[in-house]
């Protein structure tokens, strides 16, 4: 496998540490991606880190709770969270493992930690959707681990594709409008791995393990490299003296406007408030006529 070859690599713009919060029924989080940089890192929404070996910090998992608009993409590392939604999906997200779901017109659904000890360890990526396709109907599936598929590149990176394309290697899942390229990276000590990107592509690594380089600038655990869009750009190089883990993203921003409230993320208010009154009313994720676009 040859790797790509990058003429002119991405700088970073600027690191972005996250900052510690609860989500569902208290699990504790580091939110990386927030939605002061929902415009700058279009078309990504959010990007949330757990993990945690103490139970208390996440035992309670994610009771009940809505979506429209958007897709999540669930990334785990260590631990076991059953999945369970109203379109009847139902799924076991175990180590290794990732879970994509598509909103659309809506869904309720739960993720719940099948385990009493131990570390639990991922990632949730919010995807946004096309104003044309923010009412389609729900989707969902669950990949194991081993359907994920991988490879080591000759410069000595390991490398899982959770979506798009990746030297030459298809992801998991593809999506043409908002081409998301979702990558898990391993490197050792002296490797690097690079990957094209186009350059009007927003992209951005964060390294949740060792530390990592990115055109002569260092980039610690628990932080994200917001890569900057040269227009003579046409990739990235990451390299490391040590052993590192980092999830590089990158995705076509669509440019539409972006209105959210918790969970509901559309294009204007007047939709925000129709999802608000169809979850009020036990409407939400129904196929009737009158929820469809």
């Amino acid at each position: 496998m040859d790797a790509p070859r990058i003429d002119h690599p991405r700088r970073i713009e600027r690191l972005i540490a996250g900052h510690a919060t609860s989500d569902g029924a208290g699990v504790k989080l580091t939110r990386v991606l927030t939605q002061d940089l929902q415009r700058r890192l279009d078309p990504y929404l959010m990007l949330d880190a757990f993990g945690s070996d103490d139970p208390d910090d996440y035992i309670a998992g994610f009771p009940d709770h809505p979506h429209r608009g958007f897709e999540t993409i669930t990334y785990m590392i260590a631990g076991r969270m059953l999945h369970r939604d109203s379109a009847g999906h139902e799924g076991l997200l175990d180590n290794g493992g990732m879970q994509w779901m598509t909103a659309g017109r809506g869904v309720i659904h739960s993720e719940i930690p099948q385990q009493q000890d131990g570390r639990m360890e991922g990632f949730q990526l919010w995807l946004n959707l096309a104003a044309r396709d923010k009412m389609n109907a729900p989707w969902y599936r669950d990949f194991k681990a081993d359907e994920l598929p991988k490879f080591v590149t000759p410069g000595g990176a390991a490398v899982t594709v959770i979506a798009g394309t990746s030297h030459g290697v298809s992801g998991a899942v593809t999506r043409d409008v908002t081409a998301p390229l979702f990558v898990d990276v391993n490197l050792t000590a002296g490797s690097r791995f690079e990957q094209t990107l186009p350059p009007g592509h927003n992209a951005f690594v964060y390294v949740y393990r060792g530390a990592v380089t990115i055109a002569g600038q260092s980039v610690p655990a628990q932080r994200m490299a917001i890569l900057a869009n040269d227009a003579e750009a046409d990739g990235v190089v990451i390299e490391s003296d040590g052993d590192a883990h980092l999830l590089l993203i990158a995705g076509q921003p669509l440019g539409e406007p972006i209105a959210q409230h918790g969970p509901f993320v559309m294009n204007t208010q007047q939709e925000i408030a129709q999802a608000v009154a169809d979850f009020r009313a036990g409407r939400l994720g129904e196929a009737s006529s009158d929820l469809q676009r």
